[in-house]
């Protein structure tokens, strides 16, 4: 073993570090001959971990003949000086410097610092972003609401009745942030509880009823989700007194609201449509003077640009909301832009809140492509899951009503339990229709984009999406109807090749949620922004789904149809023939008259020509016998 080797042993666990910024310190340094070159001494500073946290201690070694390249960064346990050989007799000492203090912390920053670091490790565990100024730290445990921010034990004990055992990702964080009163705007996933998170602290906000008129006040883009966010609300807020009113039928709200009847209640829950209605009335048969919380639930599409949209009524909404103390929150399960410069701009103190990433589906989704061809052969792959075995209940999407009514025609024969729900149908046959959907006695349902959103269908386990989506916000609430509350679920997309706009878009949407999809999607081009909009606001015309021949009565009908238009043709060619007819026989008649015009003056000058000229004697006798 050779000196150099002897080096690197002595001084493992020795920190080299050079000191760029102070001027080096002159030491007396000893001359060492090695053939005929003289070696300079060089100083470093040598930090020493010797076991304790609290104390360090920097060591300076003086080396002739060593490069600060060759030496190597570790950590000496010794604390006592020590002297080095090196080759050719060069030796290096160790001296102990003096010790540098650290400034104690006390015991509230320790405490805060261990707070912080708390805080982090929750937020990182459930992939929670937060947005805003003294953002409270969030809740592990619905105990916490009652020891920390003084919620009711009644309202405890009804969350972990209705099977909230845990707080999600969004409950843990949104909850806090509106018991203290504060404006907010969530995103989270599909099926992660964001119905409970605005719903609890209104709840305990409310406390008691005042008979004051409504206090808060929850909208919703459908029919089904205002009344799926009722049955929730009815059962969080059991044995608190609270009156909970939704509007479902206008001719109904006309009896039971008033000037003295609305004072019972103390929540709304409704679509916007209908409030902007009674509101219109004269006398208006709403009151929403004493609206302390305004909710928007899925405020994407309540507040998105386009063909049937929400903004004039939620401006006539707000506008009669006049409590200057009101607040408001929204909710959604995708970001957009229109939605964070609008709460930006008109709310003061504002909170955000979004789990996981942006815009992207649920990890609990097996999600697949199926390209099938053609619109035909949709149909096919269709009967072809049905073949193989569906796992019911299953949800099929569709982009219109008429193409709904077509699909389930088709379906029935096949021998399904299916059932289709769009816009034509009764109030009373949707609510029938979900409620057997829910109830396990239909397996197939067939919907329009009405069901993509919000909709709780506990234990959907496959979406199919017949029509392909028109946007990647569509694609998500769709498929967010199955693997909700970490269940997981199944998601099957029909696309032919007409449908490549929005293709590579939700392809890196499944992508990025853990599917796979085909390299080349990926690589396809980006689609214009005049497309999607496009896209967004018109639907693409499609063939029709029904194969059925249809009966002879429509033919006759299409048939008389034809007649009628060749009917009305020939007619049009009669008339313009006799139209024709009758110019052509005026024009022969002016012909004629210039051609006898034309005759008449080439005879009398012939007439001139041909006559002899008379002699001058002739013309002697005309004129004595006149002058007689």
């Amino acid at each position: 073993m050779d000196a150099h080797d002897l080096f690197r042993q002595l001084t493992r666990g020795v920190k080299f570090t050079k000191r760029s910024n102070a001027k080096p310190k002159k030491s007396i340094s000893e001359k060492v001959t090695k053939s005929d070159e003289e070696l300079n001494v060089k100083e470093e500073s040598i930090a020493i971990d010797n076991g304790d946290d609290d104390e360090s201690m920097d060591q300076e070694i003086q080396s002739n003949g060593i490069n600060s390249s060759e030496s190597e960064q570790s950590e000496v346990e010794d604390e006592e000086p020590q002297s080095f050989e090196f080759l050719s007799g060069v030796t290096s000492s160790s001296k102990k410097s003096k010790k540098k203090k650290k400034l104690a912390l006390t015991g509230e920053e320790k405490e805060k610092q261990l707070q912080d670091e708390m805080i982090a490790t929750i937020h990182k565990e459930n992939r929670i972003a937060v947005l805003g100024k003294n953002i409270p730290p969030p809740i592990t445990s619905f105990q916490e609401l009652h020891t920390v921010y003084n919620m009711s034990e009644r309202l405890v004990e009804n969350l972990i009745n209705c099977n909230y055992a845990q707080p999600t990702a969004i409950q843990m964080q949104a909850i806090p942030i509106m018991l203290q009163g504060r404006p907010l705007m969530a995103c989270a996933p599909t099926g992660s509880g964001k119905t409970i998170a605005f719903l609890a602290p209104i709840i305990n906000d409310l406390k008691a009823p005042k008979k004051v008129g409504f206090r808060a006040m929850i909208l919703a883009p459908t029919r089904e989700l205002a009344q799926q966010i009722y049955r929730e609300c009815v059962r969080v807020s059991e044995k608190t007194a609270l009156k909970i009113h939704i509007i479902s039928k206008v001719n109904q709200a006309k009896l039971k609201l008033g000037e003295n009847t609305s004072k019972r209640f103390d929540i709304l829950i409704s679509t916007p449509n209908r409030v902007r209605y009674l509101l219109q009335q004269e006398p208006p048969l709403l009151d929403l003077k004493s609206i302390e919380w305004f909710i928007l639930d899925e405020a994407d599409r309540l507040m998105e640009e386009g063909q049937n949209n929400f903004k004039e009524q939620l401006d006539d909404i707000l506008a009669a909301c006049t409590n200057p103390k009101k607040k408001l929150a929204l909710f959604s399960a995708t970001y957009t832009v229109p939605v964070a410069k609008w709460a930006l701009k008109n709310l003061k103190n504002l909170a955000r809140v979004n789990v996981g990433a942006q815009n992207a589906a649920t990890e609990c989704v097996e999600q697949e492509l199926l390209f099938v061809g053609s619109e035909s052969g949709k149909l096919l792959a269709m009967r072809d899951l049905v073949r193989t075995g569906l796992k019911p209940p299953v949800l099929v999407f569709v982009q219109s009503k008429d193409r709904a009514k077509q699909l389930f025609e088709e379906l029935l024969y096949d021998g399904i339990n299916v059932d289709v729900i769009h816009a034509d149908r009764t109030q009373q046959q949707r609510d029938n229709c979900v409620k057997a959907f829910r109830e396990g006695h239909i397996w197939v349902l067939i919907c329009t984009e009405l069901m993509g959103r919000g909709i709780d269908f506990k234990g959907v386990n496959l979406v199919i999406n017949y029509d392909f989506p028109p946007s990647t916000i569509s694609y998500i609430h769709r498929i967010g109807r199955t693997g909700r509350a970490g269940r997981p679920g199944r998601a099957i997309t029909f696309f032919t090749q007409n449908d490549t706009t929005t293709l590579r878009s939700i392809a890196e949407i499944i992508r990025n949620s853990g599917g796979k999809v085909p390299e080349f999607m990926l690589k396809m081009k980006k689609p214009k922004k005049s497309d999607k909009k496009k896209l967004a606001n018109f639907a693409p015309k499609r063939e029709d789904i029904s194969t059925k021949i249809k009966p002879e009565q429509e033919r006759q009908e299409k048939l008389a149809k034809v007649e009628k238009s060749l009917k009305k043709k020939q007619k049009s060619l009669k008339a313009g023939d006799e139209r024709e007819t009758k110019n052509s026989k005026k024009l022969k008649k002016v012909q004629k008259l210039k051609n006898t015009q034309t005759n008449t003056k080439n005879g009398l000058e012939n007439r001139k020509k041909n006559q002899p000229k008379q002699s001058s004697i002739v013309k002697k006798a005309k004129k004595f016998k006149s002058k007689k």
